[in-house]
């Protein structure tokens, strides 16, 4: 048995401030370890001890195995945590922490090196019996074939993942597969298999000790992906007959005891519409969504690794369950740009009481750009799935969110979509609905009118009637003021006294009262420098205050293609070079932010006239990367 008294968690973020909050309950002191960029990150607040690691890009920083050693050395820290993600699935880091004398909260090395490779475990699988789906070799893929998946051999979420669907661009997206898993994981194999559409993305949570123990902790479904990393998850999955579910457990056990697994572990299966399971692959890690499985059987995960790891056996069957809990992950991205990443301040995050938040930011925080966008995780746990969503779903919909923009709204339309609350899940969710769940934006004129009416008043304890009849000496003439919200310019004519439709029954400068077609709604305003944000249950607005005279330096020529966001330029199209010609939606170069690759298209047929980055170049927001000159124009 061992006894540990001080943790390292080698990670940022989110699950490191869950750990902690475990760890503190057990009575072990915490180390945290951060970027520069992180360096009054909450992790770091939170912990009893700090170290830094010198930089700002993972590989310089969350991916330096010898400086977290140091670290954890220097602090006096007994045990490594890793998390997930960075190196929280690296068998040599795994064994340079235990070769330091520390203790690795984790699977054994050998479990992590055996499952590392997700050909090498497919082949171990399909040894211990696991249901798997037969690999294709794309050098001789037929029409039969189709459609393929490509996936990175290391490394998950998302990552170096592309599905072809002809045979003529197979080489293309093989390439890009590569590429893309050598950037992100150190390795470019890739490999092929039969891609199932319309399947269900259905995993089971295992826990093992060194005695032999191992539990299937149930199942969940994380169908619900954007660009194939999971977006909303539950347990249990629901609408499984209980024939499948004990099929995933036992195949789940199995994959464990191949590898004589100690810890907490997750075995993917993908589930065909027919109800055949396959295995993807085992993460021999904690997931992300291990919150709705602690939620379901009353369980602490980490606790239970810390345990684990000390030596301290299971019993020999886990906790029964009981109800169901669903997941949401709140990401600072816009999912009608492409899912485009947001960086900038957060000046608020509140969510309402009552369910559970594991987040790595408060307010006035900075999401950055060199690690992933998600705010938060939102769960929820009731005694029925419906109870469950709807709580959810409620949760999101009051919560308040300002500075960036953020899936939330998608979130709340995908919880209360016909097919989700039905239960009819599969990965192509977004494929299918993406347009409607972005689109139709509520209507933001009671808000922008809410917008006006706290900016003009000067106190919240003053009477209304003073209120609205000091704005002007003519109290008959309208006043008016000009905002811009998603794209687009609302000019807001009020009166002192009524507007048409909406009648005003209180305003201060951060609350509004207005009744609206007869309805009486409350408005929450927060005004930060030039931005107003604005919160009803009408929907959430941010309005941007429209000077009166636009600044003519705005203007950019035509055919400029800007940086979307701030990132790194990680490849750019063969050949690309001033004067050649270009095809609208061709792909012209490709930029690395927040752990997502971003393609910057062509926007127009033409000739490209400039190019003003190369492979490597780190870019800001706005940056001027390319211009392409239109047919027409030429």
């Amino acid at each position: 048995m061992t006894n540990l008294t001080s943790l390292l968690v080698a990670n940022r973020g989110e699950i490191a401030v869950r750990i902690f909050r475990t760890a503190r309950a057990l009575g072990l002191t915490t180390v945290a370890v951060h970027s520069d960029p992180d360096a009054d990150a909450l992790h770091v607040r939170d912990a009893d001890a700090a170290v830094r690691l010198p930089g700002a890009a993972p590989a310089d920083t969350y991916l330096r195995g010898d400086l977290i050693i140091k670290a954890a050395l220097a602090a006096g820290a007994d045990a490594v945590h890793p998390g997930y993600g960075f190196l929280s699935e690296n068998a040599g880091f795994a064994r340079e922490v235990q070769a330091a004398g520390l203790t690795w909260i984790g699977p054994p090395p050998a479990a992590i090196e055996a499952m590392a490779s997700k050909t090498r475990a497919k082949e171990l699988m399909r040894a211990a019996g696991v249901p798997l789906l037969d690999p294709v070799d794309p050098a001789t893929a037929t029409h039969a074939d189709l459609p393929l998946l490509l996936k990175a051999a290391a490394g998950g979420g998302g990552r170096g993942m592309r599905v072809v669907r002809d045979l003529d661009q197979l080489k293309e997206a093989l390439d890009a597969a590569s590429a893309e898993a050598r950037s992100a994981f150190g390795d470019g194999e890739v490999f092929a298999e039969p891609y199932v559409e319309r399947g269900r993305h259905v995993e089971v949570q295992i826990l093992a000790d060194a005695h032999g123990t191992v539990w299937a902790l149930g199942t969940r479904d994380c169908s619900l992906q954007r660009r194939h990393q999971k977006v909303i998850e539950e347990a249990p999955a629901p609408g499984l007959p209980e024939t499948l579910r004990t099929t995933l457990h036992e195949a789940a056990v199995a994959a464990a005891r191949a590898v004589s697994y100690e810890g907490a572990g997750t075995v993917e299966f993908l589930v065909t519409a027919d109800g055949r399971p396959y295995f993807l692959e085992m993460n021999t890690r904690l997931q992300v969504e291990h919150p709705v499985t602690e939620a379901v059987f009353d369980l602490d995960l980490v606790a239970l690794q810390l345990r684990v790891a000390e030596g301290t056996a299971l019993p020999p069957t886990p906790p029964r369950p009981t109800g169901h809990a669903v997941e949401a992950r709140l990401y600072a991205e816009d999912p009608a740009q492409d899912w485009r990443p947001q960086t900038g301040t957060l000046h608020t995050l509140a969510i309402p009481g009552g369910v559970r938040v594991d987040t790595g930011f408060t307010d006035g925080d900075t999401v950055g750009i060199h690690y992933d966008p998600m705010l938060a995780k939102v769960v929820t746990h009731a005694p029925t799935r419906a109870e469950a969503v709807r709580a959810l779903a409620a949760a999101l919909a009051g919560a308040r969110l300002h500075g960036l923009t953020t899936n939330r709204e998608l979130l709340v339309r995908s919880l209360r979509h016909p097919e989700f609350a039905a239960a009819q899940l599969d990965t192509g969710f977004y494929d299918r609905h993406l347009d409607t769940l972005t689109g139709g934006a509520p209507d933001p004129t009671p808000a922008a009118l809410a917008a006006a009416l706290a900016e003009a008043a000067p106190a919240p304890d003053a009477p209304l009637a003073a209120r609205l009849g000091g704005w002007r000496n003519l109290r008959s003439h309208p006043h008016t003021r000009r905002y811009r919200t998603a794209g687009t310019e609302y000019e807001v004519q009020y009166h002192p006294v009524n507007h048409p439709g909406i009648r005003v029954l209180a305003a201060t400068p951060d609350l509004v009262t207005l009744e609206v077609e007869g309805i009486r709604r409350a408005f929450h305003v927060k005004q930060n420098s030039n931005e107003i944000y604005v919160d009803s249950a009408l929907g959430a607005h941010t309005f941007t205050r429209v000077p009166r005279f636009p600044d003519p330096q705005d203007r950019t020529e035509p055919g400029s293609l800007l940086a979307p966001m701030p990132g790194t330029v990680v490849r750019i199209a063969e050949g690309l070079a001033p004067g050649s010609p270009v095809t609208t939606g061709q792909p012209l170069l490709w930029l690395e932010a927040m752990k997502m690759e971003h393609r910057i298209l062509a926007p127009a047929s033409g000739t490209l006239t400039a190019l003003h980055v190369a492979t490597g170049q780190q870019v800001e927001y706005g940056a001027l990367l390319a211009v392409v000159q239109e047919e027409t124009q030429a």
